[in-house]
């Protein structure tokens, strides 16, 4: 049934064609580590990675370096329900979407912040037509954040907050766009031809030319203005086949803006390097609050107070200070 009403979606969203012949993908390096089984979210920041699982009863997020092998693990005091995605911030301020809901019983999800000061933080948000599962963020070169649902007919709805974040109180969404997958062909994922059309990653540029959205089996590129989102998943994506992978989850764009780097759940389990397909994306971005740096930008910066949360005296590399308690959420 779900291969049958995918087929009769509208082609608007995510109907474009795949693009011409790309450079074939290849394999960066291979996780190996027992406790990073669940890779769902992902940032490339050129020598090293960012990456979180999901699940977990404690929130975490380890350092990579070209090799997969972990560098620097942190942790906050805070117990997830269901983190999926991760986004990085202007600021050096980590974005978790804790938004998964795959029986569809949460009243409010969340936005975790894990900030370069070592403080966190835990921002509620609320559907306005009911409980969704969520797994990919797209965080706007604004800041804005938009949940894009994972929905197993295909047609993904996009929210945003209606207002500013907020850590005393829970602040409703709206739904501003609607994306719609059809089935592609592509191998790959656990669940079938299903998992051509379920939703599960999110990535904006650094340079913020650019997002990504993925499924199970492909990905999907659109040109990004400023920070209007709405407008850019309202054009034709390019698609981009991905590897065949049990449960491919996370991706992001390299730090020069022209690759994606994807992975998912499984150990051993590659992570590997997509080019876009040359012509897809404009020369430079043209963002109205600039470019969103990398960390690694931002640690050589001259900006002390990240710079003292982002490097670790002991390595001299980029890590991740996610340090500092957070109250353990009483809903979910």
């Amino acid at each position: 049934m779900v291969v049958l009403l995918g087929l009769g979606l509208p082609a608007a969203g995510a109907g474009g064609a795949a693009a011409e012949e790309p450079a074939a993908p290849s394999v960066r390096c291979t996780v190996t580590d027992p406790a990073l089984a669940e890779i769902s979210g992902l940032v490339d920041l050129g020598e090293r990675m960012l990456v979180m699982n999901d699940g977990g009863d404690r929130l975490s997020v380890s350092v990579l370096d070209a090799g997969c092998q972990v560098l620097e693990a942190r942790s906050a005091a805070v117990d997830p329900y269901d983190p999926e995605d991760l986004g990085l911030g202007a600021d050096g301020t980590l974005w978790l979407a804790d938004a998964g809901d795959n029986t569809a019983i949460r009243s409010t999800v969340a936005l975790l912040a894990l900030r370069p000061d070592g403080s966190a933080g835990v921002h509620r948000l609320s559907y306005p037509d009911g409980a969704h599962d969520s797994e990919a963020l797209l965080l706007a070169p604004d800041g804005t954040p938009y949940l894009v649902t994972k929905d197993v007919l295909g047609s993904s709805g996009v929210y945003r907050p209606t207002g500013p974040l907020s850590v005393d109180v829970t602040v409703p969404m709206e739904r501003v766009a609607t994306v719609n997958m059809t089935l592609t062909g592509t191998p790959g994922g656990p669940v079938g031809r299903a998992g051509q059309l379920l939703i599960t990653g999110g990535a904006v540029a650094g340079d913020g030319s650019a997002l990504a959205l993925r499924t199970y089996t492909d990905a999907y590129v659109w040109p990004l203005t400023g920070s209007d989102v709405p407008a850019a998943l309202a054009g034709t994506p390019v698609r981009v086949p991905l590897p065949d992978s049990p449960q491919g989850e996370a991706i992001s764009f390299t730090t020069d803006n022209r690759q994606l780097v994807v992975a998912g759940e499984g150990v051993p389990g590659d992570v590997v390097v997509v080019p876009i397909p040359a012509g897809t994306l404009p020369a430079a971005a043209a963002t109205s609050g600039g470019p969103v740096p990398t960390l690694t930008e931002l640690t050589s910066s001259g900006r002390s107070a990240v710079t003292s949360a982002l490097i670790a005296a002991a390595v001299a590399t980029v890590v991740v200070w996610v340090g500092g308690l957070v109250r353990r959420r009483s809903t979910p």
